[in-house]
Parts: structure tokens; C-alpha cells; sequence
């Protein structure tokens, strides 16, 4: 930088970059861990409790940063446009020495750089330090280009640049009796007693605006006089165009009427041709004239320009002579000032002695202050390169401490659950008179391992983490408050279901590719893809669920919501409202039955109870031949963990009207029923040792897998597997239901084949889908290990078994009629009821 106000410019601008690049960085680890969707993007309950830990700006130090900052801005160049300029020269002696003659060529050379700024280099380059450089051949050849260009510049500019410097070098713009030489102008300022004054200052302001005047007057009467000029020429050049037409005229008619009588036809043809001919010299002529003329006014021209160069050759060597005068003046004083020095110490002024001396110092101080910078910025440099390897290294640590955190608390978690399932089984009763001595210790430890954690105990045990927390993120209880026997499976369940999750997130998780996909998709509407569904059954992040699930429902509803009119939805729910509806009272029973275990549902004041009761009652009034069918109220409580109440409406509309069969959620369960006779064939043909071993032992599996089918596994697995079943359900439709139902036996297929009773296997069916817990192996099973899995056969097998069914339901129908008709003929029998009037 040359100045230091530069120099502050400069690093205050260096701050400013750093200080951008650190909030992009921050801006990297937000994006890493928040949607890229809209702010404003509704994610339903589950996303109102689960924020997450968002970084935010240091709202301080910005203002700290606004509070301390210096308002610069650089005076010269700065940055690789100063690096390519020659390098300032180091003060000398004799600048100090000579204080009087640099303050006066310094201002000059300043006064002449800001007037010229704009359209041209000054033959003078001057740096923080007075020197005079010889102007270059270039500097000469853009003088003279530029020379011309500033006849045709506009008023305004000229004026200002005319007035802007009274110290001028320009010889271009002056006339040559205005210019004053350089040894004049120096001479002149020894006069003004060393003043350190502008040259600016030489003329007056009244005198500066008259000669602005003036300059504008001369410069509109030259213009005007140019155009004169012009008209005057094309008036002239008009004129004798006229007169060569009139002669030749006069000639023809000269020619026609006295010399063409009695001539021959052939001789008057020859005439016309000479006539021709001397006509076409005579243009010929006049052409050769005007060239001549323009050649001669050329030649005018170029000794114009040639005296010019000799004007401006003279007053460059005037500028040289002068330059050596001032420069022998120079080194005559110096010589002196070195010779008094020597010969007369003694005698020398006291006053000028003073003088040198200050100046002798001020140098002294300022070389000191200047290395002193020098060191402090080479220190600082290096203070920088080592803090920023040390941040580097520190990084890099605290990664590598993460991974090995994350895999300690894995090990932890799994550790904790095996000592937490060895305690249940020290508890069980041994058959033995004596009592233990450990019976006492164990028990109290099982008291200390279901104690719930206190604040205190945390922070007595700070270095304990928090492993199972009351509620996992969907809102469900992870811990029942009941049983201590239930209590300690589930506390297990969820160590081992923590240990997993951290597991996974060592490896390089979904959630990148997610990210990834969603970027490529800002710009464009997303499409079915081979892609998105690999995804999707991989697992939606959480902070992506609540888009992608109405993206999907919104695909598949896309026809039914073209078809209805804006506010449909709060039309349904109104007129549910306030017409009498069958179904509100059996929607009434159920709701705090259909979740009891989410919090979002476990009390009448709950946020979801509400809107569970408006979509419940908007359906119902849509579908008045369903109405409501139990089931399909856990159906809508997941689909309001992500989804506003309009959104899991439309979600529901697509499960039942879409996706599933019809009569699936009817009276009759027609096409919940038919689905299970698909699933028998499909386990006999996927999972036929299985299916075998519960024909062996006429184990009706269908009672446990049709709750699965009708309410999707809801209340069947744990919370991080149905929620990955839920992502592929609402993209791919129901064959998820089918995979996902053969892939749980065929995970637990070996601990069923082991079983070899039917009490054993039918009780170990009731509960073995809440301990499956890894949902990656579980996911591999169902779309990987079971294909192929054509829909088209599943569809084939529906057609196939609901005549079967629809046959046995009339059947049972007959049976039903000839049961009432001979109840009522026979007095005996007229006090038997149906299971159907008893349920009324």
C-alpha cells in the first residue's frame, strides 16, 4: 500500500473476507443439518417439538464488528493493480535536507495527477517521494493521440480539467504563449517565502469562474464557426454544379440551332462523340484538381503537425534543461552544505543546524518505526500461519474424538442392555430354601437401573451421557410406566436400538445423498426415478420426511385434487360439523384409544386429538359408506406426525381410495380378508419351511399379520422401522405391505422354527416384531432377499380369492337367514341372538 490509509483499507477488507468465509463455513454445518426446503414448509407435530439444533450467527460480535470498524477507502491503488506499478523510492537525505523544493514539486505533480485522471497518464509519474521521470516513447505516442481527441470532448470536462490544476504539463492543451517553462515555475516558488500552500491557491475564485466563462463563449463561437464553414463549402461546391449544367445547356442549344443545318447525319454523330469526350476529360479534370487540392491541404496539414512536434520537441528539452538546473541548483547546495559542514562546524546557523537536526531525527524515528512494522507484520503472519495450522490440527482432533466417542457410546449402550437383561434373569426365583446373600444386592441394583435420572444425578455424573430419553422423536414413550418386568425390556430395547443408530451414523449415512438429490431438485420438479425410489427405501431423514410424504401423497391424489374445488377440505369438515354424522360418535370412542403411548395423542388437551377428530370427520362425510372403520384413526394419527390436517386427509384419501382394495375398510373387511389368503400364498411360495411348520401345527399366523395389513403395521414395530415402512408405502403402494410382512418371519425365522408347540408359537408371535430393531437388515430382506416380487401377481391372487370369499360370505349369509327364520318358527330357539344383535 502506498499510504497508511491504504494499507488500513486493505486489511479491513481482509477482515471482511475471513469474516464471510467463517459464516459460510456455518452456513455449511446449518445446511448439513436442516431441510434446504422453505422456512415456512409445515411439518406437522412431530417437527414442533424436534427443532433441532440449529447454529446461529453471532449476532455480538456482528455488532462488535460494526462498533470497531474503520470507515476507509483507498486513496490510490491498491491490491495487484499497486503491485504492477514501480516500486516507491526510498527517501534520501536530500529530500529532508531540501524540504522547501519536494513540498513544492510534490503538490504540483499532485495537482497535475488528480485534474488528469481520467483520460490520461501524466508524462510525470511521482510517487510518496518527489522524483522526476523521463516521459517514454509510448508516453509521447499517447500525448499526441490523446491531443487529438480533446478537440472533439465536451464542454463540461474541458472546462473542469482546464480549471481543475494551475501547475499543468500538458502541453497538448495549452497554447504555446500560455506555457511557462519549469525553471520559471521553480524559480517562482522560492519567492513565496517555502509555502507549503496549494498551487491551486494561485488564482482567485472569482478568477476561475471567468475564465470558465470565457472558455465556454470561445468554445460555442468555434463550433459555430465550423458549421459556417461547412455550409459555406456545400453552398460553393452546389453552385458550380449549377453552373457546369448551365454551360453545358447553352452549348447544346448553341450547337442544335446553328451549326446542325445542312451538316450530314454521320458528321453530327462524329461531334457528339468529341463533345462527349471533351466533357468526360474536363470531369476528369476537375476530379484531379479537387485531389490535388486535398494532396496540398494534406501536406499543410502534416507541416502543421511537424512544426507542432517541434514545438513539443523544444519545450521537452526546455523541461530537461530545467530539470538540470534543478538538479545541479541541488547538487551545488548539497556540495555547499557538505563544505560548511566540514570547514566552518564551528560557525554553522544555529537555526539551520536546529532545523537539520529535527529532520535528522524525524528520519531516524521514522526508519525505526518502519522496521518496527515490519517485524510486527512478519510476526503477525506467522501468528496467523500457526493458528490456522493449529485450528487445522484441532479439527482434525476433534473428529477423530467423535468417532471414538460415538463407538464408546455404542459399546456402552450395548454393554448396558446385556446388564440390564442379566439383572432380569438374576431376579427370576430359585428353587432353593436358602435365600441367596446376592438376591439383596440385585434387587437394589434393578431399583437403581429403572430409577429415573434426575437433574441432580446428571450433574453429579456429567460424564455419563444421556442415553433414553422418555420420549423418542416421534413422540412415543420409550419407557411404560407401568410394569418394572415391561420397563426393563423397554429401556433395553431402547439401549439397543440407541446403539444401533450410532453405529450407523459412523458410516457415511443417507442424509448426504439426500442432500445431494434435494439440490440437484431446487430448480426443477421432482419425477418418479429409479433414484429417488433406491431413497426412499433406504429411509427419508427426519428433517425431510414431512416434504417428501406430501410430495408423494400429492402424486397420487393429483386427479381427485384437480377435481374438487379450493377449500374442499374445510367444506367436508364444516358440513361434518354441523350435520348430524353416523360416525362422529364412534370417532369420539376411539380417540384416545389410537395412540395412548404418543404424547402428541395421550390426553383430550393434546394438539393431535383435534385435528385427529377433523380429519376423521372430514373422511367420513367424503366416504359416507365407509364412515369410519376402526384402524383407520392410527392410520391419520401418523400421518399428522408430518403432515398438516389437510395434508393427512389427502393421505388418507390416497391409502383407502387409491392404494387399497375396495371394501378394505367396509362392514365386512371384504378386502382385508382377501389380502390374508394372498399373504398364505405368498409364505408358501417365499417362506415354505415356515409356512410348513405352522400347517404342522395349525398356527393361524393370519390373526397376528391382519392388524399389519390394515392399520400398517402402526403398534407392531418399533418407531424407526415403521416410519422406513411408511416411506415406502406412501411412494410405492401397498406390495410394500406384503415384503415388509414376509421379510419380519423371515428375520426371526430360525428362533420360530425352534419353537415346537403351538402355545409357544402363537405367544412369541404376539410380541417378536418389537425385537427386531435393525431396520437396515430388515429393509435388505424385504427388497433384496425376497425378489422378485411382481405386482402383477399379487393382483392376479386378489382376483382369485375374493370370489372365494364373496362365495363363502353368501354362504354365510344363507346360514344367517335360515338361522332367524327358524328361530322365529320355533318357540325353543327364540331365545338365541346373533353376534350381531348382541353387538347392537
Amino acid at each position: 500500500a502506498a499510504s497508511r490509509q491504504d494499507m488500513t483499507y486493505w486489511l479491513q477488507e481482509l477482515q471482511q473476507k475471513r469474516w464471510e468465509y467463517c459464516n459460510n463455513l456455518d452456513a455449511a454445518k446449518r445446511d448439513s443439518r436442516t431441510s434446504p426446503t422453505p422456512s415456512d414448509f409445515s411439518k406437522g407435530l412431530v417437527a414442533k417439538d424436534n427443532p433441532g439444533n440449529i447454529l446461529s450467527q453471532n449476532a455480538s460480535a456482528e455488532r462488535a464488528r460494526n462498533i470497531l470498524a474503520v470507515e476507509t477507502s483507498p486513496t490510490d491503488l491498491v491490491g495487484e493493480q499497486a503491485a504492477s506499478q514501480p516500486a516507491p523510492v526510498q527517501p534520501s537525505a536530500i529530500n529532508f535536507s531540501l524540504k522547501q523544493w519536494s513540498t513544492e514539486i510534490k503538490n504540483s505533480m499532485s495537482s497535475l495527477r488528480k485534474g488528469n485522471n481520467e483520460n490520461r497518464k501524466s508524462i510525470f509519474y511521482t510517487t510518496e517521494e518527489w522524483e522526476l521521470l523521463d516521459p517514454t516513447p509510448k508516453d509521447l505516442e499517447d500525448s499526441m493521440a490523446l491531443e487529438e481527441k480533446r478537440k472533439h470532448l465536451a464542454e463540461g470536462s474541458k472546462g473542469r480539467r482546464l480549471t481543475s490544476s494551475a501547475f499543468l504539463f500538458d502541453f497538448g492543451r495549452i497554447p504555446h504563449k500560455t506555457r511557462r517553462p519549469l525553471k520559471d515555475m521553480i524559480g517562482s516558488s522560492k519567492n513565496r517565502n517555502s509555502s507549503d500552500s496549494s498551487p491551486t491557491e494561485w488564482y482567485s475564485g472569482n478568477g476561475n469562474k471567468l475564465v470558465s466563462e470565457l472558455q465556454l463563449k470561445y468554445q460555442s463561437q468555434q463550433e459555430e464557426l465550423e458549421k459556417l464553414k461547412k455550409d459555406l463549402l456545400s453552398q460553393k461546391e452546389l453552385v458550380r454544379l449549377l453552373q457546369q449544367t448551365v454551360r453545358s445547356s447553352q452549348y447544346d442549344k448553341y450547337f442544335a440551332s446553328h451549326l446542325c443545318e445542312g451538316v450530314p447525319k454521320d458528321k453530327l454523330e462524329l461531334l457528339h462523340q468529341k463533345d462527349d469526350q471533351i466533357l468526360g476529360l474536363n470531369n476528369q479534370l476537375e476530379k484531379l484538381n479537387l485531389e490535388k487540392d486535398s494532396l496540398q491541404q494534406e501536406v499543410k496539414n502534416l507541416k502543421c503537425k511537424v512544426g507542432e512536434l517541434n514545438e513539443q520537441l523544444g519545450m521537452l528539452m526546455e523541461t530537461i534543461q530545467a530539470k538540470d538546473e534543478v538538479i545541479m541548483k541541488l547538487s551545488r547546495q548539497l556540495s555547499e552544505c557538505e563544505d560548511n559542514t566540514s570547514s566552518q562546524s564551528g560557525a554553522v546557523n544555529s537555526s539551520m543546524a536546529t532545523c537539520t537536526n529535527k529532520e535528522l531525527q524525524e528520519l531516524d524515528r521514522l526508519k525505526d518505526n518502519l522496521q518496527g512494522y515490519k517485524t510486527q507484520n512478519k510476526f503477525l503472519n506467522k501468528e496467523i500461519l500457526e493458528l490456522s495450522a493449529l485450528r487445522r490440527n484441532a479439527e482434525a482432533r476433534e473428529r477423530e474424538w467423535q468417532a471414538k466417542y460415538t463407538s464408546l457410546e455404542a459399546k456402552l449402550c450395548q454393554i448396558e442392555s446385556k446388564y440390564l437383561i442379566l439383572l432380569q434373569e438374576m431376579k427370576t426365583p430359585v428353587c432353593s430354601e436358602e435365600q441367596s446373600p446376592a438376591r439383596e444386592v440385585i434387587t437394589q441394583l434393578l431399583e437403581d437401573a429403572l430409577k429415573a435420572e434426575t437433574s441432580e444425578q446428571q450433574e453429579q455424573a456429567f460424564f455419563k451421557p444421556h442415553l433414553v430419553s422418555e420420549y423418542d422423536i416421534y413422540g412415543f414413550q420409550t419407557v411404560p410406566e407401568d410394569d418394572d418386568e415391561e420397563k426393563l425390556v423397554a429401556k433395553s430395547r431402547a439401549l439397543d436400538l440407541r446403539s444401533l443408530s450410532l453405529s450407523e451414523n459412523r458410516e457415511i449415512s443417507t442424509g448426504v445423498k439426500w442432500e445431494n438429490y434435494l439440490a440437484s431438485t431446487m430448480n426443477r420438479e421432482m419425477m418418479r426415478c429409479v433414484e429417488l425410489k433406491n431413497l426412499i427405501r433406504s429411509g427419508i431423514p427426519h428433517e425431510h420426511r414431512s416434504k417428501m410424504w406430501k410430495w408423494c401423497v400429492n402424486l397420487h391424489v393429483k386427479k381427485f385434487k384437480d377435481s374438487t374445488v379450493p377449500g374442499y377440505f374445510q367444506t367436508l369438515l364444516q358440513n361434518a360439523l354441523e350435520k348430524q354424522n353416523p360416525a362422529s360418535k364412534q370417532i369420539e370412542l376411539d380417540l384416545l384409544r389410537t395412540l395412548p403411548n404418543n404424547k402428541h395423542y395421550s390426553s383430550p388437551t393434546s394438539e393431535g386429538i383435534q385435528k385427529l377428530r377433523n380429519v376423521l370427520l372430514a373422511f367420513s362425510w367424503r366416504n359416507p359408506d365407509i364412515g369410519y372403520c376402526q384402524g383407520l384413526n392410527r392410520l391419520v394419527a401418523i400421518a399428522l406426525l408430518y403432515l398438516e390436517q389437510e395434508d393427512a386427509f389427502w393421505c388418507l384419501v390416497t391409502i383407502v381410495e387409491v392404494f387399497m382394495p375396495r371394501d378394505y375398510y367396509t362392514k365386512t373387511l371384504l378386502g382385508s380378508q382377501v389380502d390374508q389368503r394372498v399373504f398364505k400364498d405368498l409364505m408358501s411360495e417365499k417362506l415354505p419351511r415356515l409356512h410348513a411348520h405352522f400347517e404342522q401345527y395349525k398356527v393361524d399366523y393370519t390373526l397376528i399379520t391382519f392388524n399389519w395389513f390394515l392399520v400398517v403395521f402402526v403398534d407392531s414395530v418399533v418407531s424407526d422401522i415403521l416410519f422406513k415402512i411408511w416411506d415406502s408405502f406412501l411412494y410405492e403402494g401397498p406390495k410394500v405391505i406384503f415384503r415388509f410382512a414376509l421379510a419380519l418371519f423371515k428375520y426371526k425365522e430360525e428362533e420360530i422354527l425352534k419353537l415346537q408347540d403351538s402355545m409357544s408359537i402363537f405367544k412369541y408371535l404376539r410380541y417378536f416384531t418389537r425385537t427386531i430393531l435393525d431396520a437396515r437388515k430388515l429393509t435388505g430382506i424385504a427388497f433384496g432377499d425376497l425378489n422378485p416380487f411382481p405386482l402383477r401377481q399379487i393382483r392376479n391372487r386378489r382376483t382369485y380369492h375374493l370370489e372365494k370369499v364373496r362365495l363363502e360370505l353368501t354362504e354365510l349369509e344363507a346360514i344367517r337367514e335360515d338361522f332367524l327364520r327358524e328361530r322365529e318358527t320355533c318357540v325353543e330357539k327364540r331365545d338365541l341372538i346373533s353376534d350381531d344383535e348382541e353387538d347392537s
